[in-house]
């Protein structure tokens, strides 16, 4: 590599590394396993858990989706075809965002709602990774869940479309007299 490439390599690089470190800025770097658990468990200072903690909470494919952005295939998701009563939570952080009452079938091959149950719960961000302006759902405490377009069924008009590894599920508790 002559010196003009590797000098270009080198401030290619330098100016990515920003970005790498900004998504754990505010996170707590010392925080240890058992000590995120035990914030998840009470739902206290999630948005401090560090990226590096998450990697060895989650399974990578989760991590990936939930902290690098990523998209799961269409039609793979175990919660695409699920028709049970309750809440959908966030994978991580465990924060309750979605209800069956909201859940329709979209066509898209994603887990899909038409309003979130929780707002205060998610987050909306404009994103624009693709080249284009799109809508990104995250969780309160930082997790990418999908992206909401307007294209979905009345009263909203949206289409939340998630990935099912970005969700857990917690379905309703039949009462008994």
């Amino acid at each position: 590599m002559n010196r003009s490439a590797l000098l270009l390599a080198l401030i290619l690089g330098a100016a990515a590394l920003p970005a790498c470190t900004e998504a754990d800025e505010g996170r707590d770097q010392s925080m240890t396993v058992e000590e995120a658990k035990a914030h998840i468990a009470a739902g206290t200072e999630l948005s401090r858990i560090p990226k590096s903690v998450w990697r060895q909470l989650l399974p990578e494919d989760q991590y990936e989706i939930l902290w690098e952005r990523d998209t799961e295939r269409a039609f793979s998701g175990k919660w695409l075809h699920n028709e049970a009563k309750g809440v959908y939570v966030t994978a991580g952080c465990r924060l309750p965002v979605f209800s069956s009452e909201h859940k329709y079938d979209s066509g898209t091959g994603w887990p899909s709602f038409w309003d979130i149950a929780y707002p205060e719960n998610v987050v909306l961000r404009e994103d624009y990774n693709w080249g284009i302006k799109r809508t990104e759902v995250l969780s309160a405490c930082g997790e990418h869940l999908g992206h909401v377009f307007e294209d979905g069924p009345e009263p909203t008009g949206l289409r939340y479309c998630l990935n099912s590894l970005a969700l857990d599920f917690v379905p309703t508790v039949a009462k008994t007299e």
